[in-house]
């Protein structure tokens, strides 16, 4: 449904269908929006107003939408922004310390599609002032369970979005499908300026420059990402994620961070010891002096939630992003995740009759993992370096640094993750290398041949 049509619902004012979305994240405010549009009397229950959520608290992620999933995203909302658009990435690994250290592959695809990265707290804050405008009511208050039985006995559907926190021990762990029970990442974010999104910045790492973002990967100690970013106030800036294994070197410094000003430091210092060829450039970037809360660190356990949940009432509420699929940020399926189940729940409630019983919540919920969340979950596991897909990254990796079709592709499964699912065994991978390469994967494989050295800024584009 296009952001500016209008109610599709023809009943009557006091007969419509009644959605309660308590939490006005990214998830609550899509779920709010969408429900709104669709002709549904909405009401959005947050316990900080709407300058808060906008200017007191950090972003809860970098958000980056991938491709595919913004075509979800414009059935809720038309596309605002034009800053923070990437058409490609630039990846390095990185082995061993000290002396051993050693440069070992690199390869610059463009993704053959456009990701987006916008401050969250301005995509939501757009939204709420959407859904405003259309009518919908905003309350101030703390939600506990109490009042969330009176909330969801007024509602036709109740929906809760208060994220990985909040109100989500309603709903409990689905250990079926949950494959760890503590985090995978220490994870550390910031955004910071003073470099543009030209394409001379890093143009030393790829021809696409600032077009690209950059991922670096330590065999030991975990992964940066770098991306081109919309602040909500800076406008063009540098979004930084770090992920650390708890028991790598990057981890006790995240532990020194506890503002904007130490959380650049420890960036900088990570890519002085580790990456110096990128050192320079980082060095250029400065805080965000108007926004003292644009850091964040902390640890996500991955976790998968049953989904619908009784209030003491007997009322059926459910779970949408992450307070239902909480995953590790560093496959970007998060936002991803929730904007394709929100637009998709939104459209299976505008063609339902019937009641919205636990039974049709769970039922739309089973079709959402289907569709979307089972697959969000396992390119996670991916790209965390989980054993179950050691083979995958054994073969993908060499091939993606001979073969940009095959790194295209690798980065593919961000946007699309669901052909990952049937590549179960070391033949399925291998076949997958040659479809996409055109050639057997042996013979693409066969020729990789370690980096020996990056090129570093200040020196010439590698191209």
């Amino acid at each position: 449904m296009a952001a500016d049509a209008r109610p599709a619902d023809s009943r009557p004012a006091d007969s419509r269908r009644k959605v309660a979305v308590v939490g006005a994240g990214l998830a609550g405010t899509s779920a709010a929006l969408g429900f709104a549009d669709a002709g549904f009397d909405v009401t959005l229950y947050s316990d900080r107003d709407r300058e808060s959520l906008r200017d007191k608290v950090p972003p809860t992620g970098v958000g980056v939408l991938f491709g595919k999933s913004r075509e979800w995203d414009a059935e809720i909302i038309d596309d605002l922004y034009e800053v923070g658009n990437t058409t490609g990435i630039s990846v390095r690994l990185h082995s061993c310390s000290g002396d051993e250290r050693a440069d070992v592959l690199e390869f610059n695809p463009e993704y053959g599609y456009v990701a987006q990265a916008v401050d969250l707290r301005l995509r939501a804050d757009d939204r709420l002032g959407r859904f405003l405008d259309r009518g919908g009511r905003f309350e101030v208050e703390a939600v506990d369970l109490d009042r969330l039985d009176a909330i969801a006995a007024d509602a036709d559907i109740t929906l809760v979005a208060t994220g990985k926190g909040g109100l989500s021990a309603l709903f409990p762990v689905d250990e079926s499908r949950t494959h760890y029970r503590e985090p995978q990442r220490r994870l550390l974010q910031v955004t910071l300026t003073g470099l543009d999104h030209g394409p001379d910045t890093f143009a030393y790492r790829s021809r696409g420059g600032g077009d690209h973002s950059l991922f670096n990967l330590d065999s030991e100690n975990g992964e940066i990402f770098v991306g081109p970013f919309l602040h909500k106030d800076a406008g063009a800036t540098w979004s930084f994620i770090v992920f650390a294994k708890p028991d790598g070197a990057w981890a006790p410094r995240i532990d020194d961070v506890h503002d904007a000003v130490s959380a650049r430091q420890a960036i900088v210092d990570i890519f002085g010891e580790f990456f110096p060829h990128d050192a320079p450039a980082i060095e250029k970037l400065q805080v965000i002096e108007s926004d003292p809360v644009s850091w964040l660190k902390g640890a996500v356990t991955p976790t998968v939630r049953k989904a619908v949940a009784l209030t003491r009432g007997g009322h059926a509420v459910a779970a949408i992003g992450d307070t239902a699929i909480a995953v590790d940020p560093v496959a970007g399926q998060g936002a991803q995740n929730t904007l394709i189940q929100v637009a998709e729940l939104v459209k299976a409630a505008t063609a339902h009759e019937g009641d919205f019983d636990a039974a049709w919540l769970s039922q739309e919920f089973e079709k959402h993992w289907e569709r979307r969340g089972k697959a969000a979950v396992e390119v996670t596991r991916l790209y965390l370096g989980d054993p179950d897909y050691a083979t995958h990254l054994e073969l993908s990796f060499p091939a993606a640094a001979v073969d940009e079709k095959i790194a295209a592709a690798l980065f593919g499964l961000l946007s699309e993750p669901n052909p990952l699912l049937t590549l179960e065994t070391r033949e399925d991978v291998l076949g997958f290398i040659s479809a996409v390469a055109g050639e057997p994967a042996d013979d693409v494989i066969g020729r990789f041949e370690p980096a020996g050295q990056f090129s570093g800024a200040g020196l010439a584009a590698s191209g």
